[in-house]
C-alpha cells in the first residue's frame, strides 16, 4: 500500500518577500522521488505573493492557521474562503504553539479541522505532548486525547483527507529531536489508535514529524516505517538544507 510522502514548511513568523523568491526558485530544479509532496507554509500576508506558475507540481502552498467560522467578526482571523482564493491546498491545524499560546483546545482543532475539509483543504493536524508529559510517560495518554475529539467530530473515514504531524513539544526548535526509534514508536502507537476505528484508513493516514528535523538527521527519520515525511521549521527557511530534507524523503 503506498502512501504520499510529504514534507511541509512551516515559516511561522519568519520570512519576507525575499524569501518567496529565493525558495520559489530554489525549488524548481529540486528532485523529488515518486510520490512525494513539498509544502509551503508561509505567514499569511506572503500566501499571494507565490506564483503558483513558478513552482513545480509537487508544490503547494499552505496556511499556518484557519478560523473554525466562515465570516463574521473575528478580527486578525483567516477563513477558508480566504484561503481557498489564495489557491491554497493545505493549513496547519492544532500546532502546540497555537494550543499553548493561544489556548486552542482540541476541540476548537477538531472545528478547524472540519471547516478546512468542507472547504476542500486538507489540514495537517499537529500533536504532541510536553517534556514532563513524556518523562511521565503520559504520551500516549495526551495523543489519544488530541486524536479523539477530532474523530468524534469529523468521523474516521475524513481521515482519508488528512495529515497528521507528530511533534514533541519539547523537540520543536530547541535542537533537541526524538531519536528515529523513539519517533517510530510514537508514530506506530498513532497509527495503531486509529486502527481501532478503522485500520484501512489507519494505514493510509501520512504521518508526519515535527521537531528540529535537519539535513544531518531527516533521511534516518524518514527511514522508519511509520514516519512519512516531516513538518520541518527552522530548516525550512535555508533553501539549500531544505532541499536535502526534500530529497530525503521517500514515498512507501
Amino acid at each position: 500500500m503506498k502512501r504520499r510522502a510529504i514534507v511541509a514548511a512551516n515559516w511561522k513568523m519568519n520570512g519576507g518577500l525575499e524569501l518567496v523568491k529565493t525558495m520559489t526558485t530554489g525549488l524548481n530544479n529540486l528532485d523529488l522521488a515518486e510520490n512525494v509532496d513539498v509544502i509551503i507554509c508561509p505567514s499569511a500576508p506572503y500566501l499571494s505573493a507565490f506564483e503558483h506558475d513558478k513552482l513545480g507540481k509537487s508544490i503547494h502552498l499552505g496556511a499556518q492557521n484557519v478560523s473554525e467560522h466562515q465570516k463574521g467578526a473575528f478580527t486578525g482571523e483567516i477563513s477558508t474562503t480566504m484561503l481557498q482564493e489564495l489557491s491554497v491546498e493545505f493549513v496547519i491545524i492544532g500546532h502546540s504553539e497555537r494550543r499553548s499560546i493561544f489556548a486552542e483546545s482540541s476541540k476548537q482543532a477538531a472545528l478547524k479541522v472540519k471547516a478546512a475539509l468542507a472547504a476542500g483543504i486538507t489540514p495537517i493536524l499537529c500533536i504532541g505532548e510536553s517534556e514532563s508529559e513524556r518523562v511521565e510517560e503520559q504520551t500516549e495518554a495526551v495523543l489519544s486525547a488530541q486524536l479523539q475529539p477530532v474523530i468524534d467530530e469529523i468521523g474516521i473515514e475524513k481521515f482519508n483527507e488528512i495529515v497528521i504531524a507528530y511533534e514533541p513539544v519539547w523537540a520543536i526548535g530547541t535542537g533537541k529531536t526524538a531519536s528515529p526509534e523513539m519517533a517510530q514508536a510514537t508514530h506506530c502507537f498513532i497509527r495503531q489508535f486509529l486502527a481501532k476505528a478503522n485500520s484501512e484508513i489507519a494505514n493510509k493516514v501520512p504521518l508526519l514529524y515535527g521537531g528540529s528535523v535537519n539535513a544531518a538527521n531527516c533521511e534516518k527519520l524518514f527511514a522508519q516505517a511509520d514516519i512519512d515525511g516531516g513538518l520541518i521549521g527552522g530548516a525550512s527557511l535555508k533553501v539549500d538544507e531544505f532541499k536535502i530534507i526534500c530529497s530525503a524523503a521517500k514515498g512507501t
